[in-house]
């Protein structure tokens, strides 16, 4: 069970809005999360890749993919949701350049992030720990792949697209562990 459903089974024929609800408000963290970031070293940190695990743990792989499908669709259509959008180009165009499979791997971590969940696995920090690194890692094969294929695969790839994140990522992690199995332990609280 996730935290959607472990909030939904109160819930009744509200489902629906709640769903569509779920899924607009997954597709605005996206969007709020590629505009901002955190000053880090060696790369400034997007909390981009937290919140895709995010959707994952919380909302399912299902719920948690459609969120990112959503917020795709959306940058699709040319809304400015990605980062550097407007400046660097926005729909389709920005779609396909270098961080083009970046995005589909937001897609990927979603969605393995919220198998583990179905399985309960979020709730403990070391457990949601190593979901978050394995669903970090997922965007990686698609990410350097697509960076390759449009600048060119003689680049040092790892050194553009790999190395400079791995930090980033462990700290996404490890934040992941203290946030996610918190917010089940306030969910599973008896009420008085």
């Amino acid at each position: 069970m996730t935290l959607y459903q472990a909030f939904t089974a109160r819930r009744g024929s509200e489902k629906i809005l709640l769903d569509a609800g779920a899924l607009l408000v997954g597709s605005i963290l996206m969007t709020l999360a590629a505009k901002a970031t955190v000053p880090f070293y060696p790369v400034p940190l997007s909390m981009q890749t937290f919140v895709a695990i995010g959707l994952g743990l919380a909302l399912g792989p299902l719920r948690g993919g459609l969120a990112i499908m959503l917020y795709l669709a959306e940058g699709a259509m040319g809304m400015p949701v990605f980062a550097g959008t407007p400046e660097k180009g926005i729909g389709l165009a920005y779609m396909v350049g270098p961080t083009g499979g970046f995005l589909v791997g937001f897609l990927l971590q979603a969605v393995i992030a919220g198998l583990f969940a179905r399985h309960g696995r979020d709730r403990s920090p070391l457990t949601t720990a190593a979901i978050a690194l394995i669903a970090a890692a997922a965007i990686y094969p698609t990410g350097l792949f697509w960076l390759g294929a449009v600048i060119g695969f003689d680049k040092p790839l790892l050194a553009l697209g790999l190395y400079p994140f791995i930090l980033g990522d462990v700290v996404k992690a490890l934040l992941a562990a203290a946030v996610f199995p918190l917010v089940w332990r306030l969910i599973e609280r008896p009420t008085v």
